[in-house]
């Protein structure tokens, strides 16, 4: 009998999480062809998808540790494919002009968030981890819509990556540093610590990744293991993911780099197109994850609403402002495409939100409107992206041509 009833939730439970993966999957697929027809980004039609799906409208699904666990694999793919069609001299040849739109891009948010927030009412604190979330950057949107245009190659693109890496490094230091400013104390030593360990994985890989993998690939192509070049590239990625995070910056950063480590040794191989076809399944879990989290309920007071315009508002033309000053030197419209590229804040500020609400440091109403801000950031950025790169030359293994089709 109760082996009987232990059978029966087992598979209820398997019923449950194959219904959340296949209307979290279904609906995105549909959402993007819809989209595509439409001749718009089908990264706004996923995450508009989620939304509609989730808690906030039909209630069919809503966000749990799986599609959060499922949202970060597909995000770790994304960035892995990336870092593959990146090589790191392309990173060197911006790493200057990409630290300064990274730095421009964190400070003018910060302030914007901070002042904002203080002349709504709220407490130094609160408005201390608004402008925090609003620093964030979630380069995995852009990346998307560039890959999909085959415009990852161009000097802006390399920029936003760049500047994205510095923008996740010193988001960090500047959500350490609020979470101790809540708990009461500044660990400036842990952080300072943090820092040296984010900085030293960062240009160690960089610098010696690439070397080391050209050195293994032909050790690596003799093992006896099926396609065993892409099981060590999905070993890098994922190992390289992890020592990330144990550093306390984001997986995917650890991820890109792992992809920017093998893409000389990659070249000629399959693995970019293995990576891809994998990256195609698990990236709209991702997507719909970040429109699950909307949840309208938070937006029935007038002045909730208000506010969450003015800052979604402010949060686009913050990035604008810092990063297109940063890139001004390139010119106008270059600085345009960068500073819209630095504009999603997707899952990276609804993290941030959910530490100052667990931290009991922001409010509801607050967490409400950092929410609406980072999915509207999201849903923004890529048909102005399409728009702003729209006539530059697409570069793939094939071909060169226009972007003349997406409007």
């Amino acid at each position: 009998m109760i082996g009987t009833l232990g059978l029966a939730l087992a598979s209820a439970e398997t019923g449950k999480l194959l219904f959340t993966l296949f209307v979290m999957y279904v609906a995105a697929k549909l959402a993007a062809e819809i989209f595509e027809r439409l001749k718009q980004p089908a990264v706004a039609g996923e995450i508009i998808a989620g939304v509609i799906i989730g808690p906030g409208a039909l209630a069919l699904v809503a966000p749990t540790e799986l599609t959060g666990a499922l949202a970060e694999i597909g995000v770790i793919f994304l960035l892995f494919l990336v870092g593959l069609e990146t090589k790191p001299k392309d990173i060197f040849g911006v790493g200057l002009r990409a630290l300064l739109v990274a730095v421009l891009g964190v400070i003018v948010p910060f302030i914007f968030g901070y002042l904002i927030m203080l002349a709504w009412g709220g407490a130094q604190i609160e408005a201390i981890f608004v402008g925090a979330a609003m620093v964030a950057t979630s380069v995995g949107i852009t990346a998307r819509v560039l890959g999909q245009m085959g415009l990852l190659s161009l000097e802006t693109s390399r920029i936003i990556l760049g500047a994205a890496v510095i923008d996740d490094i010193l988001g960090l230091l500047i959500l350490a540093v609020v979470s101790s400013m809540a708990k009461g104390n500044v660990n400036y030593t842990e952080i300072a610590t943090t820092a040296a360990a984010a900085i030293g994985f960062t240009l160690l890989v960089l610098f010696v990744g690439a070397r080391a993998v050209n050195r293994l690939r032909p050790k690596v192509e003799n093992l006896k293991v099926g396609q065993s070049y892409l099981v060590f590239g999905l070993a890098l990625c994922l190992g390289l993911a992890l020592v990330a995070t144990y550093i306390g910056v984001a997986a995917i950063i650890g991820a890109f780099l792992a992809g920017m480590a093998l893409s000389e040794s990659a070249e000629g191989t399959d693995m970019p197109h293995q990576a891809e076809a994998v990256t195609e399944f698990m990236l709209p879990f991702f997507l719909v994850n970040i429109g699950m989290q909307l949840k309208l309920g938070a937006f029935l007071n007038r002045s909730v609403i208000v506010l969450a315009i003015t800052v979604t508002i402010l949060a686009v033309i913050s990035k604008l402002i810092g990063c297109g000053v940063a890139a001004w030197p390139l010119g106008k419209k270059k600085a345009m495409q960068i500073g819209m590229g630095m504009v999603p804040r997707g899952e990276v500020g609804i993290v941030v939100a959910q530490i100052g609400l667990s931290l009991r440091s922001v409010s509801d109403a607050a967490y409400g409107v950092v929410l609406f801000m980072a999915v509207a950031t999201t849903l923004i950025a890529p048909p102005f992206l399409v728009r702003l790169f729209k006539g530059e030359t697409r570069v793939d293994e094939e071909r060169e041509f226009p972007i003349t089709q997406i409007s």
